[in-house]
């Protein structure tokens, strides 16, 4: 579950760094109602990662993509876990996530989708991104006690590389690191 929300994080950190950027002429909001993805393009392709956290430490595979007519980014991940002393079990978590801009609110949305049937709403936290940092707090959270926070986090490195961390929260805590993925590009999209 938390690989899925690292991995939703991602896609919504990068988005959210266009609304941050500096745009010649026009507001943020002109660029990202312009052109949404113009921060979040080098997202698009496949990635590999390594993850610790509370799950133990394994490795994440991502790719991104423009689906439904360039309206949309979807992101598909699988964290594999092998068993160890922190997870003896080991495991595999899948999610899907879907990145948008709403326009009425002017900002980026992500949306994830698990394995276990939760389903976050994360929206880009601007007073709290800044440069090469994107932040994108849960706005909602389906199957899960009202009151459970969660947030990613992206540190973007370059067009080739990016630290996602995803912190959580049970209702009424504060928020505890869950999973951090150090990611590198191993393909571009096509076109």
């Amino acid at each position: 579950m938390r690989r899925c929300v690292a991995a939703l994080v991602a896609c919504v950190a990068f988005a959210a760094s266009a609304a941050d950027a500096p745009v010649a002429g026009g507001s943020h909001a002109d660029a990202l109602a312009s052109d949404p993805w113009q921060r979040v393009r080098f997202l698009l392709g496949r990635w590999t990662g390594t993850v610790q956290g509370e799950s133990g430490n394994g490795s994440a595979t991502r790719s991104y993509e423009l689906t439904l007519g360039g309206r949309f980014i979807e992101e598909r991940d699988v964290s594999t876990y092998p068993a160890q002393q922190k997870n003896r079990r080991g495991e595999v978590h899948e999610h899907r996530g879907f990145l948008s801009y709403d326009r009425l609110r002017k900002t980026l949305v992500t949306r994830q989708f698990d394995q276990e049937g939760i389903v976050y709403t994360y929206v880009l936290n601007a007073a709290e991104s800044s440069g090469n940092v994107l932040v994108f707090d849960s706005e909602a959270i389906e199957s899960r006690d009202p009151g459970f926070r969660a947030r990613e986090t992206y540190e973007v490195y370059s067009s080739d590389e990016f630290i996602e961390t995803v912190e959580v929260a049970e209702p009424g805590k504060r928020l505890d690191l869950y999973s951090r993925t150090r990611f590198t590009r191993i393909g571009r999209a096509a076109g």
